[in-house]
């Protein structure tokens, strides 16, 4: 899930390079390409396809290539036999260095075939994009992460670190056994590492295919959802009284709707907005400048604001997103419920958001946290070991592009690792179209080069980080 991919980066003047279409030119590079179609070919949608089909798929070729049975964790649950995963470890040679953990998950947002100009799950290249669900969110990432493992195993030489892969399903879609929490909570070992590298990071084009800029996520929100109700004896509509469910609900979400919650900063946001700041000569740069002296300042918080990313991207957010009210035309309502949408800033809970929804609501609306409760967000240091490498890297790939960290105002499965104490990074490499290039819509898409040139960062990083 890519929700805040960018976030606030539109207000960054930086540096754009040119991004030519390219073939596979490398036996390497055909050798990946394989994997990556038959993965994005694999309908993965929960309830509709197997994520345990594409986990035993990536696991043949990863046998193939020289991993032992013991090497290799398939899981799932038996109420949900489809939304199986993989766990894969090659075992470091310096026992002294603890693991790193490779975070992919393998399931896909649903794709109607009449929506979409092309079939959805079929990998079709057309004007220099491979086009299907999936080509970014997350199987690109999947994909390129079980690569460099077969990579890594038939080089021969393990590396000095041992290197952990999890790819696991139901990360985008709230009601669906999730691979990652389920390991978090029954298999804390199995994926125990120093840290993970995630998706949440990547680059962003302009409209001409040029890279703007790259993106370390460093910390991300925690997506919770609650639940306003309000209940009314009801009666004739002939004869309506003062009290209605329906405007008593209503009174509630615009008491949401005009609230802010407080502005907020971790070491990852005041670092983003810092380097925003300085390169927005003018009012954006000089309140943002004010507001991280004081996160108080009004006004400032008004103009910076504008830009509803960077608006997220500064506090928690609650938005209704779903209503229900009413039994019938000629009736006054006896009930009336909506769905209020909150991501939470890191640090913050869910039970005192809770409460602040509640005092907004007033006391004629019920409002209640609704299940699943995610873990609270816990963002990760912006540790120069983490970051350091990251840049280095792309410098040498992708020379002259800036990187930034950046928080998230979306959620990923990284906050169970988190959790239980794995600090998870956003790992910064593929570039992306300025609309997000379809993810969950339509169309999603990716530029032939982008992956393949963001395939060779990530092996380059990942290589870095083991030794």
């Amino acid at each position: 899930m890519r929700a805040g991919l960018m976030t606030g980066a539109a207000a960054l003047a930086m540096m754009a390079i040119p991004m030519m279409a390219s073939a596979q030119t490398r036996p390497d590079q055909k050798q990946f390409f394989d994997l990556y179609k038959q993965l994005v070919e694999t309908n993965t949608v929960v309830d509709v396809g197997s994520c345990t089909q594409a986990a035993a798929q990536i696991g043949t070729r990863l046998k193939a290539a020289g991993y032992r049975d013991a090497d290799l964790t398939f899981f799932s649950v038996p109420d949900h036999p489809k939304d199986g995963g993989l766990v894969a470890t090659l075992k470091g040679s310096d026992a002294a260095m603890k693991p790193m953990l490779l975070l992919g998950h393998l399931d896909v947002v649903a794709a109607k075939r009449e929506d979409w100009t092309r079939d959805p799950f079929t990998l079709i290249e057309e004007n220099s994009y491979y086009y299907a669900r999936g080509t970014v969110d997350d199987k690109a990432m999947a994909a390129v992460w079980a690569d460099t493992m077969i990579r890594l195993k038939q080089a021969k030489t393990p590396p000095k670190r041992t290197i952990k892969m999890a790819l696991t399903c139901g990360e985008e879609t709230t009601f669906a056994f999730n691979g990652a929490e389920w390991l978090a909570k029954n298999k804390p070992d199995l994926i125990a590492a120093e840290f993970a590298l995630n998706e949440g990071g990547g680059g962003r084009l302009d409209a001409n295919g040029k890279r703007e800029v790259l993106a370390i996520q460093v910390g991300e929100k925690a997506a919770q959802n609650y639940t306003f109700l309000t209940t009314n004896p009801g009666g004739h509509s002939s004869q309506p009284t003062p009290e209605n469910a329906i405007y008593e609900l209503a009174d509630a979400l615009k008491a949401v709707q005009n609230y802010d919650f407080p502005v907020k900063f971790t070491d990852t946001t005041r670092a983003f907005f810092t380097a925003t700041a300085k390169s927005q000569p003018g009012p954006i740069g000089d309140a943002i400048t004010r507001l991280l002296a004081n996160p108080e300042d009004k006004a400032a918080d008004k103009l910076v604001s504008q830009d509803k990313a960077m608006h997220s991207t500064l506090r928690t957010t609650c938005v209704a997103t779903l209503l229900n009210a009413g039994h019938a035309e000629n009736a006054l309502p006896q009930r009336a419920t909506a769905n209020v949408n909150c991501r939470i800033f890191p640090g913050e809970t869910v039970d005192a958001t809770l409460a602040k929804l509640k005092e907004l609501a007033g006391a004629k609306v019920t409002v209640t946290a609704n299940q699943p409760v995610r873990p609270t967000a816990i963002p990760p240091q912006l540790d120069p070991k983490i970051v350091g490498p990251m840049t280095k890297v792309a410098a040498q790939h992708f020379p002259g592009v800036p990187v930034l960290p950046l928080m998230s105002t979306g959620a990923t499965d990284g906050i169970f690792f988190e959790a239980i104490g794995i600090p998870v990074y956003g790992a910064p490499g593929m570039f992306i179209d300025k609309d997000m290039s379809g993810i969950h819509g339509l169309n999603e898409r990716i530029a032939v080069k982008s992956l393949y040139d963001g395939r060779d960062y990530l092996y380059d990083l990942v290589t870095t980080f083991a030794g």
